[in-house]
């Protein structure tokens, strides 16, 4: 469990990693183009270009290595506050802990240390070597940089195909789920990839239609993102990434809510049921005593009795601890679903409790790579090993390791005991469950070895573990938007600075602050507009990827994909008031513009 929580956490913060490298990557891009008249000057001096591109790599590395050190400390005050979050589904789970203080791994800190620099650096190697390959009169023009931003759209359609290409490659193979991870990484890297260009053509397809609606402002504000579309794009990219990241978890989350909602009501038919107290959730139960079962049996308003005996079993065959439960009746009454069965359904409990075989589940299959239809499975038992027949595959979401149903008479006989873990008691028709369920704790006479639960009871406490479970996934969900928002609002503060003599000549010729003010805000509507758009078909893909790969490889569980229109409009909604609020603060600072201040020129 703690490695899958480790492998998974690394890949959500590596996400959040990636849109910081599209905020260094339009930083440093707009830092040398705010600089370009002074590169141009210092090439013509003699500065070569090698000089210039280890400038800028040194510029990069030392606000990097700031960064990085405040983002280890961050990262200290953080997992203070998410210790809490894992150790909340240990507890549900596995065993009770109660973490006092974190460990700070000095290793921890260092790859930290070496990461943050180093996606700095990477993401700073772009606009440095632009630079670097940048004559000195070609370095004193305002278009050069666009212009090379135009011609490589072309190459990044190209980009997104191979990129695309290799990432389902690396998921096609099987049993690697860091070679899944990597393969996920790749198909996110090319949509991003793919913004510029959609952005441009999106761009050029709504001029018409904003400048009948708005004029001169609908035609001004997507030309002015296709002209700086070198930093526009990034902006776009980044809050894209981040909200694809947003639809695709929501869907993942929610078909997961889903399939086990459904699955607990296919599953838990019985009204009642009866087991000992257990600290954790998957923590194997023990005994009911004797006189409990006798009561549950005999109690008026009881229709029928299913038992459960649960204990832990080796399966030499694949070296590993599965959960062996021996019943002594379907408690699901045939509303179970299976993944396989051997011949029909309808007499598979028959064949069952007349011990001709046993039903496995699906993580087990997935897990051990067992072919279907599945070969006998052998059990460790007190007289030797045996091998059963496997009758059916049942969908499971309770164990992760594996769970076998075997019939009670044949547990008996080979493990000469008839105890009793737990039970399953149908409620005569007529009878209201909630009565049933005080008149029986009140017959236990406050029995402190049994627990009495309603099957609403049940079903309520396993989706509430089931929430807290993710609860941590959330909190990275809302950093990886919070990057964002300041990837857009870096964006506009850039385009603000470089802009700053043309809004000025705006100004001077009659443009009112109104306007203005308009003219940003229709800008970054359009850049979250497209970001959430682009997001919604990425983040689908993502979904597909988290539930029919990373999870099955993962858990071993098949979810039922569940789509909701409420995920991608959400997400939009996210998308295009992150950047609208972004806007805030530049079209602020427009108004307090000097315009002979910014008209003036060298």
């Amino acid at each position: 469990m703690t490695a899958a929580f480790e492998l998974n956490l690394s890949a959500l913060s590596l996400l959040a990693l990636v849109v910081g490298m599209f905020l260094i990557y339009n930083t440093v891009t707009f830092s040398v183009v705010q600089r370009r008249p002074l590169f141009g000057i210092l090439r013509s001096l003699g500065v070569t270009s090698e000089q210039l591109f280890l400038m800028i790599l040194a510029e990069a590395s030392a606000l990097s290595l700031v960064g990085s050190l405040l983002g280890l400390g961050l990262g200290v005050i953080l997992g203070r506050g998410m210790v809490g979050l894992v150790t909340q589904t240990i507890n549900d789970f596995y065993f009770v802990v109660n973490v006092q203080d974190i460990d700070i791994p000095p290793l921890s800190l260092l790859k930290g240390l070496v990461i943050g620099v180093g996606a700095a650096l990477i993401a700073s190697a772009i606009p440095a070597y632009e630079a670097m390959k940048t004559t000195p009169l070609t370095s004193m023009r305002r278009s050069t940089l666009e212009s090379k931003t135009a011609k490589l759209l072309p190459y990044m359609l190209l980009g997104w195909v191979v990129l695309g290409g290799l990432g389902a490659l690396m998921l096609m193979v099987q049993g690697n789920l860091i070679l899944s991870f990597a393969g996920l990484f790749a198909v996110l890297i090319a949509f991003a990839l793919l913004s510029p260009p959609v952005t441009a053509v999106a761009m050029r397809a709504i001029t018409p239609i904003l400048s009948k609606l708005l004029g001169a402002l609908g035609r001004m504000a997507p030309r002015d993102i296709v002209r700086s579309l070198s930093r526009t794009s990034i902006a776009v990219a980044a809050l894209m990434v981040a909200v694809s990241v947003i639809i695709g978890v929501s869907i993942m989350i929610g078909s997961f809510r889903g399939t086990v909602t459904q699955w607990l009501s296919q599953t838990l038919q019985a009204d009642i049921y009866l087991s000992p107290p257990t600290v954790t959730a998957s923590q194997t139960p023990g005994l009911l005593a004797d006189e409990v079962v006798d009561v549950a049996t005999t109690f008026t308003g009881i229709q029928q009795t299913v038992t459960a005996r649960n204990l832990e079993v080796i399966l030499p065959d694949y070296e590993r601890l599965v959960e062996l439960v021996a019943v002594s009746g379907d408690v699901s009454r045939g509303n179970r679903a299976y993944a396989w069965v051997d011949g029909d359904q309808a007499d598979l409990w028959d064949r069952f409790q007349r011990g001709e075989g046993v039903i496995i589940s699906e993580p087990l299959v997935l897990k051990e790579n067992i072919p279907v239809p599945p070969p006998p499975i052998t059990l460790d038992t007190p007289q030797g090993s045996q091998a059963f027949p496997v009758l059916a595959i049942m969908y499971d979401y309770a164990s992760d390791r594996g769970t076998i149903l075997l019939d009670a008479g044949t547990y008996s006989t080979i493990w000469d005991e008839t105890a009793v873990s737990t039970m399953g008691l149908f409620v005569e028709e007529g009878q209201d469950v909630d009565v049933v369920v005080e008149a029986l704790k009140q017959e236990m006479n406050g029995r402190s070895d049994v627990v009495v639960q309603s099957n609403q009871a049940i079903r309520e406490e396993a989706l509430a573990i089931f929430d807290r479970t993710f609860a941590i996934t959330a909190a990275l969900r809302l950093l990886a938007i919070v990057v964002a928002f300041i990837g857009v609002l870096s964006a506009l503060m850039s385009l603000q600075l470089e802009r700053a003599r043309e809004l000025g000549v705006l100004r001077a010729t009659g443009m009112t602050l109104r306007q203005l003010w308009g003219l940003t805000l229709l800008e970054t509507g359009l850049m979250g507009g497209t970001a959430g758009l682009l997001a919604m078909p990425t983040g689908y893909v993502l979904a597909w990827i988290l539930i029919y790969v990373i999870n099955v490889r993962s858990f071993g569980w098949t979810l039922q994909m569940d789509l909701q229109p409420a995920y991608f409009l959400q997400a939009f909604a996210v998308a295009l008031i992150a950047a609208l609020i972004a806007a805030v603060y530049p079209a602020l600072k427009l108004g307090n513009m000097v315009i002979a201040t910014a008209v003036r020129s060298e």
